[in-house]
């Protein structure tokens, strides 16, 4: 790519590479912009990328995710920590952010469609996703930040998107909060690992990074 962007949701459909959105330099301003190249064994086939139609909202964070020959983005927030210009240890200060639910979908008309919003706003769950029966998982995240404190929020539901009618349900609760997790379906069983869990069941703000492994059985 010929820009540099943090963060893109980025995804292979029809042998195509998509890097969608993402934040610009800095880390905080919302990309829209939205590039392609066709791969083959790990190589690329074209010397360019090519230009595609911008997503209507931008930003890092975002689940992206291709079923059902579908292209969907998920989630995701406006604004990160901003990279202050010239700091020789590349330091960081926090900047306003906002925290969606927004859904869009690419078919074969190859423009955005805007569907139905996630139950709450949720960030930070690029790979806290699993496809089952027809539908879409997504476990945890970030959420809106305390209106007094200003902390992030963590999520600890478990939402299912339901590929036949486009709507959302929440199905479950984890054992508790995290975000940047990542998740799996095997066999019957939804599995989740590592990422940053809360402070416990009466303060989502983030704290630990976990290293261990959880399942639970799912039907749907």
């Amino acid at each position: 790519m010929t820009i540099f962007r943090y963060a893109p949701a980025t995804q292979l459909w029809r042998g195509i590479l998509h890097v969608i959105g993402g934040s610009k330099e800095d880390r905080h301003e919302p990309a829209l912009e939205h590039w392609s190249i066709g791969v083959k064994n790990g190589r690329a086939l074209e010397k360019e990328w090519q230009t595609e139609i911008p997503i209507p909202r931008g930003g890092p964070h975002r689940a992206c995710i291709v079923v059902n020959d579908r292209l969907f983005v998920i989630g995701g927030q406006e604004g990160d920590f901003m990279a202050k210009p010239g700091s020789p240890i590349f330091k960081c200060s926090r900047r306003h952010e906002v925290v969606y639910g927004d859904v869009y979908m690419l078919d074969d008309e190859m423009k955005w469609k805007n569907l139905s919003p996630m139950p709450k706003p949720d960030s930070h769950i690029e790979f806290a996703w699993a496809i089952v029966n027809n539908s879409i998982i997504i476990v945890g995240g970030t959420t809106d930040k305390h209106p007094v404190t200003k902390k992030m929020i963590l999520v600890g539901e478990v939402f299912q998107f339901h590929l036949d009618t486009l709507k959302w349900s929440v199905v479950g609760k984890m054992p508790f909060r995290v975000k940047t997790t990542l998740v799996g379906f095997w066999d019957g069983w939804l599995y989740f690992t590592s990422g940053q869990r809360d402070r416990g069941p009466n303060d989502p703000a983030p704290k630990k990074v976990i290293k261990d492994m959880f399942r639970t059985k799912l039907s749907l």
